[in-house]
């Protein structure tokens, strides 16, 4: 049974507006962050209702959990790693959450949050929650962490560095990860039980070795550690560096795959059908410094995909 939520529990979440938000510390030699494509957060008012929507002044937060899909909840949470956090996107080796295809408020990227809430109401109703480096482990702590906001919905990207190791050996087993997603989903509906969750999918890790070994500047960003399973040796064309990128693209594949599996499950829960690592990125939906991470384009892309699978009728 799914915990209620305490008077204790709704105080806490009673922050002013106007706070300023933790900032994830930026990593910058732990590149080997997410796949070319991340996550948002929303903060609600304490007084909400299960929706997610602001209720009347003086309201107790709902404990009844949501019985179906909101395609307009009135706020966003994220969680992920750098893809979500917008890494490269601004400048090299930092991130930048402002373009983040989740929740960032800029107008040339127009992010989930943009489109869902209106550019005015994205401070104080989305918050990137989202850590570079950040692997599936740590998802249900970050599901901890935006569940304190009582979103309407919180989006999910997660796995590319779970994929993104030393070796393929190191690659997270497919078990673990679907342990690490459940109990994720677990935390959040006891937490904040009328939260709905977008998941979206990797991006085809493959794709974007193919575009970034076209760019000597690409190649020697690479060697300080991004997505070595992938990207290590990005010239060789030997059976051992084909299979190699073979099975962290059927890794990928495999992550995907669970999430749909776990989501189809949950009445709360939406996944992209695969749209993102579907995505034929371009050149210049990659950043100019890594070649790996969306640029402000690739988020914006993003963004367009999230906004059209979760507003769908269905």
């Amino acid at each position: 049974m799914r915990k209620v939520v305490t008077a204790a529990r709704v105080l806490r979440a009673r922050r002013p507006a106007g706070r300023a938000l933790p900032r994830s510390r930026r990593r910058a030699g732990r590149v080997l962050a997410g796949a070319g494509a991340a996550a948002l957060l929303a903060l609600l008012p304490a007084c909400s209702g299960s929706s997610g929507r602001p209720g009347p002044p003086g309201e107790v937060a709902s404990t009844r959990a949501a019985t179906g899909w909101d395609r307009s909840p009135s706020s966003v949470a994220a969680v992920g790693d750098s893809i979500t956090r917008g890494f490269d996107a601004c400048s090299v080796l930092a991130d930048c959450p402002a373009v983040s295809w989740s929740t960032g408020g800029e107008k040339d990227v127009d992010s989930l949050a943009r489109r869902l809430l209106g550019g005015k109401n994205v401070e104080g109703h989305a918050w990137n929650l989202a850590k570079s480096g950040a692997r599936a482990e740590a998802l249900p702590e970050q599901m901890k962490a935006a569940a304190e906001h009582d979103p309407g919905l919180v989006t999910v990207l997660i796995g590319a560095n779970d994929a993104c190791r030393s070796d393929v050996d190191a690659m997270t087993p497919v078990d673990e990860y679907r342990a690490d997603v459940e109990k994720a989903l677990d935390t959040l509906h006891e937490r904040a039980p009328g939260a709905r969750v977008y998941f979206s999918s990797i991006p085809d890790l493959k794709r974007l070795w193919e575009l970034g070994r076209t760019s000597d500047l690409g190649k020697e960003v690479w060697k300080l550690g991004i997505c070595p399973s992938m990207l290590k040796d990005p010239d060789a064309l030997d059976r051992a560096a084909t299979e190699r990128r073979d099975k962290v693209e059927q890794r990928v594949a495999e992550y995907n795959s669970t999430v749909q599996e776990i989501c189809a499950k949950d009445k709360l829960c939406r996944d992209d059908g695969g749209a993102a690592n579907a995505t034929r990125f371009t050149a210049s939906e990659l950043s100019r410094w890594d070649w790996f991470h969306p640029s402000r384009e690739g988020q914006a892309t993003l963004a367009r995909i999230a906004y059209e699978r979760i507003t769908a009728k269905r």
